[in-house]
């Protein structure tokens, strides 16, 4: 899957010089936590909420009330958006889109194509997929097993799981060392003592949990 398969393509966009009351506005009426920030065509920054909500004046201000809102309006968006933006190409995997989020702890990837700016992913969009990857969403019997990191294993017990009358609906793993990894696996339709039964031939292979 690639970022281009689950970003946001219609995007609200904002220029540098609109004010910290619009933008404001913008998200609160878009329902929306960031805005990419475009001069002459080309994506110069992004502002986010936790942007607006640093650069908002402190409760404890003496300011009244046409003071604050005199001065918002002139706090322009270039003053508080952050201008080294970190972005990614369109065909780009979503897994490599969710390593850079993580390593540079940032909610969102606006996403480029050459130099146009076409899109966003953010964190939620990686959520969506995370979801997806895991049957979330699908009914069936979920299987989490520790499976040596031996060739051929997957085949062996994806064989299992067809004998017994079931499909695979969704399969996730992960390493946990270089020897034994943890497989997550989601299947309809399936004879589930059956499978149990047939798993025993099955050398190192161990069924951790099961939910019906």
């Amino acid at each position: 899957m690639l970022v281009r398969d689950v970003m946001t393509r219609n995007l609200i966009t904002v220029d540098p010089e609109t004010s910290f009351t619009d933008a404001l506005k913008i998200m609160r009426e878009n329902r929306i936590r960031r805005l990419p920030v475009l001069e002459d065509g080309k994506l110069v920054g992004i502002v986010t909420e936790k942007d607006i909500l640093y650069a908002s004046p402190s409760k404890a201000t003496t300011l009244d009330v046409w003071e604050l809102h005199y001065l918002l309006n002139k706090l322009k968006i270039r003053e508080i958006m952050t201008r080294d933006v970190v972005t990614i190409q369109e065909d780009t995997p979503v897994e490599e889109a969710a390593k850079i989020m993580a390593d540079n702890k940032i909610g969102a990837l606006p996403v480029v194509k050459g130099n146009e700016l076409v899109g966003i992913i953010t964190e939620t969009d990686i959520f969506k997929v995370f979801l997806e990857m895991f049957g979330a969403r699908k009914k069936g019997v979920r299987y989490t097993f520790k499976v040596p990191n031996v060739p051929g294993t997957f085949a062996k017990l994806s064989q299992k799981v067809f004998e017994a009358g079931g499909n695979i609906v969704s399969l996730a793993s992960y390493g946990e060392t270089e020897e034994v990894y943890t497989l997550v696996m989601k299947v309809e339709g399936i004879d589930h003592n059956k499978f149990l039964e047939s798993m025993k031939d099955l050398e190192g292979v161990k069924l951790v949990h099961t939910t019906r």
